[in-house]
């Protein structure tokens, strides 16, 4: 098929529900995309967070195909060998203490596992989340996400969730109440413009939930697996979740997410909940796979080596356009005194691909076996793209 003809015949089948760049990405290697025009991109967008390890990553495709030959699917109301070899080796690398996994398909899933856990386990319902927070668009995920755009359409959503300032230690502490169950935050806020708490916040928040005897719940879909320059962001502070919710990265590219419950809270009843495809044996093969790459190939020393680099270049173009650039590892917003929009779009046109977060920033999820060469052309065109604009 053409690019009209992609184009064309997704537009007329398609939800509706996405805002589609007109672009049809029909090949990946590494950090390159190509369109069906055979114009090449650099990937700062990654899948959303989802391609840490490039794009067809030769030992994640190895993985694919031999376990295509034996077993594609096995739900877990039977041991399977791939399951059992991959929880085994995310467990080794998980905060101490989280030592069962419910596994399933995507980040907002894990999300509603692990509000169904805190429930399930507290025998509370209330829910404390951020403003700026996003967790995800199933109900549950939905109702702890903060941007009332996305909520409002689909209200009434589930009750007892309230929404305090985000690195606001007072504003949590005041929302406890009798009924609060657990406290659910990001380390970094991914889709709420790549905004980070300080430790000091989030000591004091486990140190208060411990007391309390309130779970604390730390999604870490985007941040996982690398993305910050550690394998999660947990490790920059020293802390460790009750409940931690994992995604995207995960499988390498082949849907999953994860729940990680400390022993206190695991195992989890047995009915409680369940996914049909949740630990499938093609997703474990590939999530095992990729954490063998994770610990063999430097691609997490890669992204945080690369990701301060980055920033450092950004920074010295000195564009008046900017607010400021933060981030962790190679998670990257750039606070714009402008709409993002016209720069996702000059990016795109010179072989760019970013991510907005929020109206005004610029986000970078590159892949993280990016080259220093294809960070020092993608802050080029960055610096192109603002001298045409200004």
């Amino acid at each position: 098929m053409n690019t009209t003809q992609i184009l064309d015949s997704e537009g007329k089948f398609t939800s509706g529900a996405y805002p589609k760049r007109d672009l049809a990405i029909v090949r990946g290697k590494g950090s390159r995309l190509w369109d069906s025009s055979g114009n090449e991109y650099i990937d700062c967008v990654a899948g959303q967070g989802v391609a840490n390890l490039g794009h067809c990553h030769p030992r994640i495709v190895k993985a694919l195909q031999e376990q295509s030959e034996k077993l594609i699917t096995c739900p877990e109301i039977f041991y399977n060998d791939q399951r059992a070899l991959f929880l085994e080796k995310l467990v080794s690398h998980l905060p101490q203490g989280l030592e069962h996994i419910f596994l399933c398909n995507s980040g907002a899933e894990s999300v509603e596992g692990a509000l169904k856990s805190a429930r399930l386990k507290t025998g509370k319902t209330g829910i404390i989340a951020t403003m700026r927070g996003f967790h995800g668009r199933t109900m549950g995920a939905l109702s702890a996400t903060w941007d009332k755009s996305y909520r409002t359409p689909f209200a009434p959503l589930i009750p007892g969730v309230k929404h305090v300032p985000y690195d606001n230690f007072a504003a949590i502490e005041k929302a406890i109440e009798e009924n609060t169950a657990a406290v659910l935050i990001e380390l970094i806020q991914g889709e709420g413009g790549v905004r980070l708490g300080s430790s000091e916040y989030f000591h004091q928040l486990r140190q208060l939930c411990t007391e309390k005897k309130i779970l604390l719940i730390i999604d870490e879909v985007q941040t996982g697996f690398g993305r910050t320059g550690k394998w999660f962001a947990c490790d920059h502070y020293g802390i460790t979740p009750d409940i931690l919710c994992l995604g995207k990265a995960i499988g390498g590219g082949i849907p999953m997410g994860a729940v990680a419950l400390n022993k206190e809270l695991g195992p989890l009843d047995k009915g409680s909940h369940g996914s049909t495809f949740g630990g499938n044996p093609m997703a474990c093969a590939a999530a095992l796979a990729s954490l063998q790459c994770y610990e063999e190939e430097g691609v997490i020393e890669n992204s945080a080596k690369l990701g301060a680099y980055t920033q450092d270049k950004i920074a010295n173009l000195n564009i008046p356009m900017v607010r400021h650039i933060r981030g962790m590892g190679l998670m990257i917003g750039i606070e714009l005194k402008t709409r993002v929009t016209p720069v996702l779009k000059g990016l795109m046109d010179k072989g760019v691909l970013a991510l907005p977060a929020g109206p005004t920033v610029l986000r970078l999820l590159p892949p993280l076996v990016i080259s220093q060469e294809e960070i020092d052309t993608v802050v080029e065109k960055i610096g192109e793209v603002f001298a045409e604009m200004a």
